[in-house]
């Protein structure tokens, strides 16, 4: 981890994937994303974006099969960045709760850097897939993120008709969320738990 910029590279190379990441949180919205699959591709810029990080992701998966283990894999590898550049947490905010819209659909997410890693998904979409994109891989890449962070995640989609849209505003509302909770607070002392350790 470096000291003036909080950032992490991973590795990870499978039988089914092989992924490079580097990732920072004290970045400038500078995303280079090269997977196998577009719509996850779109996702992460907006995340990326939204959150003033630095992304860049090499993935190649064996999507012949389909989507599933790149868009896995590439959450566990974002989530073990994540918890890498963040270090010991001190002097973080620790907690966000972010609402985003995208037209007519409404997403929130709420954000707990808690070492205690626990994804709660509330977000009924009204189809199965967003072109090739199978929306069930949504839940999976939110819960490997959450349980490599180790954060405690909170994703609500009040409403929303088109899922492109309820999906979109979700990665916006996730990378604003995590830009917050990140984010360092000088009045917090150490780190912001009565524990001593988060």
């Amino acid at each position: 981890m470096s000291e003036l910029k909080r950032s992490a590279g991973i590795e990870r190379r499978t039988n089914e994937t092989d992924i490079k990441l580097t990732f920072a949180i004290d970045g400038t919205g500078d995303s280079k994303l090269e997977t196998d699959v577009p719509f996850l591709n779109h996702m992460l810029d907006l995340f990326t974006k939204h959150g003033h990080f630095d992304l860049a992701v090499e993935a190649r998966g064996d999507v012949e099969i389909d989507d599933h283990h790149t868009v896995e894999d590439i959450g566990i590898c974002l989530g073990q960045a994540l918890k890498e550049a963040l270090g010991d947490k001190r002097g973080i905010k620790r907690y966000a709760n972010v609402f985003v819209p995208m037209d007519e659909a409404l997403a929130q997410v709420v954000i707990d850097i808690s070492n205690r890693p626990h994804l709660e998904y509330r977000a009924e979409f009204p189809s199965a897939n967003v072109g090739t994109f199978s929306v069930e891989l949504f839940h999976e890449f939110l819960w490997k993120f959450a349980l490599e962070s180790r954060i405690t995640l909170h994703v609500i989609v009040h409403y929303g008709r088109n899922t492109h849209h309820m999906i979109e505003a979700v990665f916006k509302a996730l990378g604003r969320a995590l830009d917050e909770a990140t984010s360092i607070d000088p009045r917090v002392q150490g780190v912001p738990s009565t524990k001593g350790v988060l």
